[in-house]
């Protein structure tokens, strides 16, 4: 999703853009590896993007690209600008990093797993799994479908909007609240005291209630925590060494670069460290860590088929309109697609958490995939996006 841009100013963009210098001062990127030597000169157009896009609100980057080329298949691997701006060192290019929302991607895939396993149904309501959960203020979970979910079509207002919610995790008051422990039923429970968005399937709007409530129905089937299921179902079959649902533990592991934000509107707010967080407060909605390298190996394999039989993949991409006045964007279950402004067709997901902006997107046959990360809220990921899949 397109994310908006701001310029460089005062003395903190004569740092980073003495950094990015340095950093471009040789033919290529700081920090940038291919299987073959001249797999990087293909990737030029996306490494100016990846410069351009540097700022002070986001002033590292660390992007994967893989595709092929003749006969081969090539992995490139670059970063450019700040990973810490105390200490002045550069990103890396094998960093690990919070995905946020990309999360629910894998939550989607371990349900759609067990309804190809025949443990439940797509149609189900929510109400015959977790009954009594969502009710209240006009919420009916005997309404709302498992799919419905998955695809944001179900109304069920988004926790991240109550403003009791709002203002310990997105103000000033999260640096005192930055360790506090969150349960999915506590956030469905802060969710169900305000109003639905709007009645089941009569519109849609991104809820991250939505994905607490898919976690709770996956421990409901299968006794299992979603993260165990994720583990057990996705992440050790594939060799995801670099992904991790680290639940509470508020650390990040290394290789990472830091994290930065603000935390209020104001023009004078101050960019906070933020890189240590309790996790829960995102859970199955965004709590993930994981790397550029391990998140196109998921999505690729998502999109060959190697990990969904063919109906649920197929029903997977599935998609409605997000925004009725723009139909280049559409969202499936847990999956969505973007025209680009060539005409290529990705598919994949983003996601945004403190100080972490992230993007996975590939083509339907997952041959070309390209995974990026901006240790800040205001990267432009869609000018790299758009220049990796429409560059020349």
């Amino acid at each position: 999703m397109p994310v908006r841009r701001r310029g460089l100013t005062g003395v903190a963009a004569g740092v980073a853009m003495a950094v990015v210098a340095g950093a471009f001062a040789a033919p290529a990127l700081a920090g940038e590896y291919g299987e073959y030597g001249e797999y990087g000169e293909r990737h030029r157009a996306t490494r100016e993007a990846m410069e351009a896009a540097l700022n002070a609100d986001a002033p590292g980057v660390t992007v994967q690209a893989r595709d092929r080329h003749g006969d081969k298949h090539g992995e490139w691997n670059a970063a450019a600008g700040i990973g810490d701006l105390e200490r002045q060192s550069p990103r890396g290019a094998h960093d690990r990093y919070r995905v946020g929302s990309v999360t629910k991607t894998f939550v989607s895939t371990v349900l759609l797993q067990l309804v190809a396993e025949k443990e439940l149904r797509l149609d189900d309501t929510v109400g015959r799994w977790l009954p009594g959960v969502v009710e209240g203020h006009g919420h009916d979970g005997d309404k709302i479908t498992v799919r419905r979910l998955l695809n944001h079509t179900s109304g069920v207002f988004d926790v991240a909007r109550d403003p009791g919610f709002r203002e310990k995790v997105f103000s000033e008051k999260f640096l005192a609240h930055r360790y506090d422990t969150w349960t999915p039923a506590q956030q469905v429970a802060v969710a169900m005291g305000n109003e639905p968005h709007f009645k089941p399937g009569k519109g849609w709007k991104y809820s991250n209630t939505n994905y607490l409530l898919a976690a709770m129905i996956i421990e409901k089937v299968t006794g299992e925590t979603y993260a165990d299921a994720i583990e057990r179902r996705i992440i050790e079959p594939l060799g995801l060494s670099a992904t991790s649902l680290p639940g509470t533990d508020p650390r990040m592991p290394a290789p990472a670069s830091r994290a930065y934000m603000k935390l209020s509107g104001a023009p004078d707010a101050k960019t906070h460290d933020v890189t240590e967080l309790n996790p829960s407060v995102a859970g199955p909605a965004g709590e993930m860590i994981s790397s550029s390298a391990d998140l196109n190996r998921f999505y690729s394999a998502l999109l060959r088929g190697e990990i969904l039989p063919g109906k649920q993949l197929a029903e997977m991409k599935r998609t409605v309109l997000k925004d009725k006045s723009d139909p280049r964007e559409r969202y499936g279950l847990g999956l969505e697609s973007r025209r680009t402004p060539c005409g290529t067709v990705v598919w994949g997901h983003d996601g945004d958490i403190h100080g972490s902006s992230s993007e996975v997107v590939g083509t339907e046959d997952g041959r070309h995939m390209l995974a990026l990360n901006f240790n800040g809220p205001e990267g432009d990921r869609a000018a790299v996006i758009d220049a990796e899949f429409c560059g020349k």
